[in-house]
């Protein structure tokens, strides 16, 4: 064992017993964050317009603090961007994360010296998680790659701007430098295809042990690697053991990377996001995340049933129940407060609080009353395949409210296959019945005919990658739309068809 890895097993069983402490005391950590952000916060423009001297306790905190999303926050950030100081949060952020916005263009999300400070910490301690439970460290001896965005940031009002994973680039601790790849100089591409092509020249040589990013953006940068090559993955890396993702569910995936890998690797599972870090995958054995209760974000739950009535109720962990879908909100020590993430999550354990991201409260399919959600068509997704001897690179669904003729409406999956089911009949049929099976509200409309089986568009190879390239969303921390409730993104696919 060398001195390195040695080292890290000491550091995680560290870590490991400070993790514990909080995750025994769950409710009583998140009580008092609570107070520590209102307290630290009570003196900014937004700190006095909400009454933060008064807020005692999260009843209070409900009565003074509405929820909201980016759009309505806005007018508190355009003070941020325009370089006034105490506004969200003491004095000026360090950074900007810029992200696109859905609405008005470039939302501009406050990153703190402290909550940058949580971000790499968190990401940190999912690795060290990792090696205490596992006992593996070896990898720490070889080379890792960090599929991101570009680090070069600008500057706006004297404040630095930039993509979030670009951000996290200037944090990775010296230890690792040696090991991390690519160079600085091929992070800074902006252009993807040109970033992945280089990448894989830099690192086809190299004696890799941790590859992380998207899953659909690996998947090309491990595409790549089997033309070049001319082998599998785990034959050019024969060291490479683990993976680590965040962003969308990596079940839908895991055939296909398996495939290009040529073997079965460990994985990681994160939830980052340019707002916070909020959970991690922490153990191998078990689904779900760990959800991180003393990283400088106060979260609340809102059903999702229940979101857009007028007066929701909100509650915090100590209400929460297993299996429910929730909205998660978040109050953060960046000066996000009471915010709409937007995603959605459902508790699979209490002790300790574990989750698993459900989907997006706004990426839905209800044009006939189902409500369908993300986590339903991933798990219909990853049974069809598992089922059958396809292959898929991605997907995406949307009603179909006027079909030809006199058919009944349908939902339809756009899928690009790597390999096409023998036999797509069975496929559909697997992915139909466990989606009623998931969703209760499809299979009433399924039975009641109101609604007919779904229907497949086959996408041509590297269509998913020609959409993304035509919205300008090809790499870094974008991913394609799972779920749509119009015919937006069905009509740019329609012209991709194989």
């Amino acid at each position: 064992m060398s001195i390195k890895s040695l080292a890290a097993k000491i550091f995680a069983k560290r870590i490991a017993k400070k993790t514990q402490k909080w995750v025994d005391n769950p409710v009583a950590t998140q009580e008092k964050l609570l107070q520590k952000l209102i307290a630290t916060a009570k003196n900014t423009n937004f700190g006095k317009d909400h009454n933060f001297e008064a807020i005692r306790n999260h009843d209070d905190f409900v009565k003074n603090v509405p929820i909201r999303d980016y759009e309505e926050l806005k007018p508190y950030v355009e003070k941020v961007v325009a370089g006034a100081a105490d506004i969200l949060w003491p004095k000026k952020p360090i950074y900007f994360a810029k992200t696109s916005g859905t609405t008005s263009g470039a939302k501009y999300i406050p990153i703190t010296e402290t909550s940058i400070k949580h971000q790499v910490e968190a990401s940190r301690n999912a690795i060290l998680n990792y090696i205490e439970e596992t006992g593996n460290a070896d990898f720490v001896n070889g080379k890792m790659i960090f599929l991101q965005g570009s680090p070069v940031l600008t500057e706006k009002n004297g404040i630095k701007l930039g993509r979030l994973s670009g951000i996290s680039a200037h944090y990775v601790p010296n230890y690792l430098q040696k090991n991390r790849l690519p160079s600085w100089e091929t992070n800074c591409i902006e252009d993807w295809d040109t970033k992945v092509n280089t990448i894989v020249e830099e690192t086809i040589d190299e004696d890799m042990t941790v590859i992380a990013g998207i899953p659909s953006w690996v998947q090309m940068y491990f595409e790549k690697l089997n033309t070049v090559g001319n082998k599998k993955v785990g034959e050019l890396f024969k060291n490479f053991n683990l993976f680590i993702y965040g962003g969308v569910n990596y079940e839908p995936y895991r055939a296909k990377f398996e495939n290009l890998i040529g073997r079965k690797v460990d994985s990681i599972e994160l939830f980052p996001a340019s707002e916070g870090f909020f959970a991690y995958q922490n153990s191998q054995k078990e689904k779900g995340m760990l959800l991180l209760l003393n990283s400088g974000v106060f979260y609340e739950f809102v059903k999702s049933d229940e979101f857009f009535e007028e007066h929701p109720k909100r509650i915090t962990i100590k209400d929460v129940e297993v299996g429910v879908n929730y909205v998660m909100i978040i109050s953060t020590d960046a000066g996000l407060w009471a915010y709409n993430l937007g995603d959605t999550v459902q508790f699979i354990s209490l002790k300790p609080y574990k989750i698993i991201v459900s989907g997006r409260i706004k990426h839905f399919i209800s044009a006939f009353g189902e409500h369908v959600i993300g986590k339903e068509v991933e798990s219909a997704m990853q049974k069809a395949i598992e089922e059958t001897d396809a292959r898929v690179n991605e997907f995406t669904v949307a009603p179909q409210i006027t079909p030809e003729l006199n058919e009944l409406p349908y939902h339809e999956w756009f899928i690009e296959f790597e390999k096409e089911p023998t036999d797509l009949a069975k496929f559909i049929e697997i992915l139909d019945l466990e989606l009623q099976q998931q969703n209760s509200y499809y299979f009433d409309l399924i039975a009641g005919k109101i609604l007919q089986r779904l229907k497949i568009t086959s996408i041509k190879e590297g269509g998913f990658n020609e959409y993304m390239k035509s919205i300008g969303k090809l790499g870094g921390q974008n991913k394609v739309q799972r779920l749509s409730n119009d015919r937006k993104v069905a009509n740019e696919l329609n012209t991709l068809k194989r």
